[in-house]
């Protein structure tokens, strides 16, 4: 199979909210972030797939020396091999995607954060640096704007990792994972049983409603530090940032159902998100 039709393939599979923000891209730009989400779906199915630490801890390991290939020019899984084969993707930083995979390796070493601080910089490696390479590959050539562009992508990618563990409290606690900081949990009156049990106590739905305020305050931190010069090429993250919004705003109007259920948006919907706000950026 060649390897961007196996990054295609393996982008429609994931049903992610991500894919929708490719759809209108020029078709260069559309196969290079397409082969780094497949590389970002890659490693982050290493964890969730992988029920012996020492087996997750090799393929990681695998990755981090795949990463040292496709910095030589010479990798062999179809992600990198594509993401080689682009323009934008071939100059992917490599010292931030081996961030990529330590914050992938973090799952085996915590199911628990004592704090925010220890939150935030999973969050980081997971979705901040994930954003700014993204927005690098958006972006097109530098400019005297990429601070506040990698600034812009840094809040959004946390934005969506806050979006995220509220939407999975749930689907994480019955793997025994529970994101949501210990020290909040305290200050809320939330016992760790009640998640691991899926109780919705009035204290839980306190604590979900500061997440939510959390989150949101990321999305404008984001959308106020991007530049205006650079809305027109940063369109796919402002699509992506539509349409987890309006999913965080779902979770919240119906009173945090996230103990039992996963909220989503109809792909429909997703759509009709992404072209609105890709012709009004």
């Amino acid at each position: 199979m060649d390897a961007h039709q196996y990054c295609q393939e393996r982008a429609a599979a994931s049903g992610s909210s991500f894919y929708y923000s490719f759809v209108f891209l020029p078709p260069d730009t559309r196969r290079a972030i397409t082969a780094f989400y497949a590389l970002c779906r890659e490693l982050d199915d290493v964890v969730d797939e992988c029920h012996e630490r020492q087996i997750a801890e090799t393929k990681l390991d695998w990755w981090r020396a795949e990463i040292g290939r496709f910095a030589a020019g010479v990798p062999e899984h179809p992600a990198t091999r594509a993401l080689l084969d682009t323009q934008q993707g071939r100059n992917a930083p490599v010292a931030l995607l081996l961030e990529i995979v330590d914050g992938m390796a973090m799952d085996l070493d915590y199911l628990r954060y004592p704090d925010f601080k220890s939150l935030n910089l999973y969050c980081y490696r997971v979705a901040g640096v994930v954003g700014e390479v993204a927005a690098a590959i958006f972006g097109g050539p530098r400019s005297e704007d990429d601070r506040d562009i990698r600034r812009y992508a840094h809040e959004l990618g946390l934005a969506f990792q806050l979006t995220n563990i509220i939407r999975d409290v749930g689907e994480d606690a019955r793997r025994g994972r529970i994101y949501l900081p210990q020290d909040e949990l305290a200050r809320f009156g939330v016992a760790e049983a009640d998640i691991l049990n899926g109780r919705s106590t009035p204290e839980f739905q306190a604590l979900m409603q500061f997440q939510f305020e959390r989150a949101s305050a990321h999305y404008e931190s984001a959308l106020a530090a991007l530049p205006a010069s650079a809305r027109s090429a940063q369109r796919p993250g402002l699509v992506m940032a539509a349409i987890y919004r309006t999913l965080l705003d779902e979770i919240r109007r119906d009173n945090f159902p996230v103990l039992r259920a996963r909220v989503s948006l109809t792909p429909m919907r997703k759509l009709w998100l992404a072209g609105k706000t890709w012709l009004f950026p």
